[in-house]
């Protein structure tokens, strides 16, 4: 996709991962980029950026957010949320809201911009999963779970779309250097290299991008055979 004079909508865009990709979305010629967030504002120092309340499990909020914002071409979809737990002895009440976020809140902010979309095309939807979107990791069950809904939403969303000028980005990161990680001793990718790698995939026109080295080598053993994976990840 041409990102040349588009305009973007991200969601999360306050911090980590989400603030590097509006500034990636602004270096690829994006013209407008709307930084969304729960609560405090993004950095608006660049005048491309047009910070935007919106918390994506709430349905008010998100009709405002269409409302305001009916000329965007480039829908990412980066809010999320994380719980530890597994899946035996994690608690539901958190399963229940990674479920509410990163499932049902992606659905809805989607549903609701289609029609902007459409109306627009051509146009893409980025949807920021994960690695363990594919395979899970033992103590986040719930969060897995949760991101394992929104793949399979995805892959059901290219079907749909298809014919209507809207490509839909699979995303699939292992862990990212940002605030949701802290204090987790793991390898952790650069967030500004994986928003470069997204930004590059979604103007390539991928449909599914493992945008740092760890789930690019993980993504090959799941392309492979998915099994593997699992074991890898599960430890069985």
């Amino acid at each position: 996709m041409n990102l040349n004079r588009s305009v973007a909508l991200v969601t999360g865009a306050n911090r980590g991962l989400g603030a590097r990709l509006v500034q990636q979305l602004l270096a690829a010629g994006a013209a407008k980029v709307y930084a969304t967030s729960r609560g405090a504002s993004a950095d608006a120092a660049d005048p491309r950026v047009a910070p935007l309340t919106l918390d994506v499990t709430d349905p008010a909020s998100v009709r405002a957010a269409v409302e305001a914002a009916p000329d965007v071409t480039v829908l990412v979809n980066n809010a999320g949320v994380v719980s530890i737990g597994s899946a035996l002895g994690g608690s539901l009440d958190d399963f229940e809201r990674d479920l509410r976020t990163n499932y049902l809140g992606t659905l809805r902010v989607t549903r609701a911009f289609v029609p902007v979309l459409e109306q627009h095309a051509p146009a893409a939807i980025v949807n920021v999963l994960t690695l363990l979107a594919l395979a899970p990791v033992r103590l986040t069950a719930g969060y897995s779970a949760s991101k394992a809904a929104a793949h399979s939403m995805t892959q059901s969303l290219r079907g749909e779309l298809r014919g209507r000028g809207i490509s839909v980005l699979g995303v699939y990161p292992g862990s990212i250097d940002t605030d949701m990680l802290a204090g987790v001793d793991t390898y952790e990718a650069s967030p500004e290299l994986v928003a470069e790698r997204i930004v590059a995939a979604l103007t390539a026109g991928e449909t599914m991008v493992f945008p740092d080295d760890a789930s690019a080598a993980a993504g090959a053993v799941y392309l492979q055979d998915p099994v593997k994976l699992e074991r890898m990840l599960t430890g069985y």
